[in-house]
């Protein structure tokens, strides 16, 4: 595996990331010398993946108290609605992506709604194999982890049966939409034989499939904490909680 191409910069506690993302700062009962998303880190120089930085400038995102789709809570919320407006600008990290799933010889590469959905199909046709995408359906309202389900619309039943399919997200950190995807797959008798991310954010995610025996690929990774809600820093330092599992469509960072 490569080495990270790291960059320092100086910053101030609490640590912004670098590039064009406009955090706002962390409750002061939560403020430490320590990034949200950094692969080294201490208090006065940071070194920052070039990976991870140049996809970060890609997106929006806030700092704040969220329940994410996978049930964590987390200290970061990524706007990655506008990923995909402008392809020139994501088409290196679609490449990179691509290149690292091609020796798993997919049959079919499937993603969950919305940005796993069109980043699926972008690689499917770099690849020439088939495409198919899931849907989020329902997400339990009972506070357990992993609670979402996805669809697999029934028109891609048939196709995926004992296919080799790829399985991709646009960022993938607890891993639920990809998680909810793989079961579906395994429900029409597909076999997944590798997941997929244009960002790995921590290792939850990444865990659940190395424990499976499926590889994870990835344009670009860095560290992103998340927490049990019995464990969370958040809730002990009373920072309100928002809950964006009603209004997202996909992974965990955006979130799953």
């Amino acid at each position: 595996m490569r080495s990270p191409r790291t960059h320092p910069i100086e910053s101030v506690c609490p640590f912004s990331v670098e590039g064009n993302i406009p955090f706002p700062r962390l409750h002061p009962a939560i403020w430490h010398c320590e990034p949200l998303l950094t692969t080294a880190y201490n208090c006065g120089s940071v070194a920052i993946d070039h990976d991870a930085a140049g996809f970060l400038e890609l997106v929006s995102g806030r700092r704040g108290h969220f329940r994410l789709e996978s049930g964590h809570h987390g200290g970061l919320w990524l706007d990655l609605d506008p990923l995909f407006t402008e392809p020139a600008r994501v088409d290196p990290f679609v490449a990179r992506l691509t290149e690292a799933l091609r020796p798993h010889a997919a049959d079919v590469v499937c993603g969950p709604l919305l940005g796993g959905a069109f980043l699926a199909q972008l690689v499917a046709r770099e690849l020439g194999v088939a495409f198919c995408f899931t849907e989020r359906v329902t997400v339990t309202g009972d506070g357990a982890l992993f609670g979402a389900r996805y669809r697999l619309p029934p028109a891609f039943a048939p196709r995926v049966r004992g296919r080799r399919v790829a399985m991709v997200d646009d960022v993938m950190s607890a891993g639920s939409a990809l998680r909810g995807t793989f079961a579906e797959l395994r429900a029409h008798g597909a076999v997944p034989v590798a997941a997929g991310a244009l960002m790995v954010l921590g290792s939850a995610g990444a865990d659940f499939f190395a424990q499976r025996g499926i590889p994870v690929e990835a344009a670009a990774r860095d560290e992103y904490p998340l927490w049990l809600p019995s464990d969370c820093p958040l809730c002990a330092a009373g920072v309100p909680l928002e809950d964006v599992t009603a209004t997202m469509a996909g992974d965990d960072a955006s979130g799953a």
